[in-house]
């Protein structure tokens, strides 16, 4: 172990991020092509379902929260020019289409209904009752055709020594064997909402330093995005917005991506190892944010060692207190369901490397 104060240490760790970020691409590489595959076939049976684009680039449909485990969006096909619903109605039905005697709950922080009414276009298939409930799009239905999808492709694609489903999970996941590990993938059905702006994302609330307002409209110009993870409700992502937020963290010359890249492999080595890790990449990123705009000038952003510490000593608040707010949709706490003695083991771990900050160089 050695100091944060050493003189090479930062050069270190760097090449220890460098070749983290070497080992993750050739990890996507291939479980892009895996998956473009996959859902290439799926698309070609149900024309809803789009294929999940291959780039030798980034990919915006790939969200890496762990080595071992991925986020990736199916991009839905046949609904565009969506409307926020301008009035609130009661949902009486079950799942099965049954009545119920009293109505459904609202959804909360980063969830929403979605009805085929909203878009000024759709195809007929998004009114058919496989996935549509009274005028609703009801993700939980669509799960269930994506699912079934996924299984027969699996087996139409010769896929089935790479890729299995994952039993016992809510969501449409897989296990796909990279050539150095296996990775954990989660298929998520999302409807793109490019160019509009969640109501429910106050954002800014008030005028702030960082990002720039300029920033913040690019950032806002990206839209969002609907993701089919719940029952009864779809779930608000912004994985684009902050994509965008995260490209230009450093325009001004600070060490925030360095701070950012380093404590997210003190967390996959040290604080919060593992193929399901209670705290992700998603996180970090998320209490990067916060700080940042806490922080927002050059001089805080200067003495890496300085700025390390004080995003670690953030994060080790959020984790004791058990409350990190979504950044966009402030009303939202991130680890409102994470397991309380996870996060108890990761706090205690924090702590004690802030007593004593060293970093592991093996």
């Amino acid at each position: 172990m050695k100091s944060l104060t050493a003189g090479n240490l930062e050069d270190c760790l760097l090449d220890q991020v460098d070749l983290r970020r070497q080992w993750i691409s050739q990890i996507v590489e291939e479980v892009q092509k895996v998956i473009h595959h996959l859902t290439a076939e799926i698309s070609t049976r149900d024309i809803r379902f789009q294929a999940v684009p291959y780039s030798d680039t980034y990919n915006g449909n790939i969200k890496v929260l762990a080595p071992s485990q991925f986020l990736i969006t199916v991009p839905l096909k046949g609904l565009a020019g969506y409307r926020e619903a301008e009035e609130q109605r009661w949902r009486y039905y079950t799942l099965r289409g049954a009545r119920l005697p009293c109505p459904l709950r609202d959804p909360e922080g980063l969830q929403q209904w979605l009805a085929v009414g909203q878009f000024t276009k759709s195809l007929w298939q998004w009114h058919e009752a496989d996935v549509n409930i009274e005028g609703d799009i009801v993700p939980a239905k669509v799960l269930q055709v994506f699912r079934k999808l996924v299984e027969n492709a699996i087996g139409t694609c010769h896929l089935s020594g790479k890729v299995s489903m994952l039993a016992n999970c809510p969501a449409v996941c897989v296990a796909v064997e990279a050539s150095s590990r296996q990775v954990e993938v989660e298929l998520v059905p999302a409807v793109e909402i490019p160019t509009v702006w969640s109501k429910k994302a106050q954002w800014p609330p008030c005028l702030k330093r960082w990002p720039s307002p300029e920033r913040v409209e690019c950032t806002k110009s990206f839209g969002f995005t609907l993701l089919a993870g719940s029952s009864y409700h779809w779930q608000l992502s912004f994985l684009k917005a902050e994509q965008v937020l995260l490209e230009q963290l450093d325009e001004d010359g600070g060490c925030r991506r360095k701070c950012f890249q380093v404590m997210r492999q003190m967390k996959e080595d040290v604080w919060c190892p593992g193929k399901r890790p209670v705290i992700t990449s998603h996180h970090l990123q998320t209490v990067l944010f916060w700080t940042c705009e806490k922080y927002p000038h050059l001089k805080d952003w200067q003495v890496f060692r300085k700025a390390f510490l004080r995003l670690v000593r953030k994060l080790h608040k959020c984790v004791s207190q058990r409350f990190l707010k979504h950044y966009f949709v402030r009303k939202s706490n991130l680890l409102q369901h994470a397991s309380s003695c996870e996060l108890d083991a990761v706090a205690q771990k924090l702590a004690f490397f802030l007593k004593d900050p060293q970093i592991s160089l093996a």
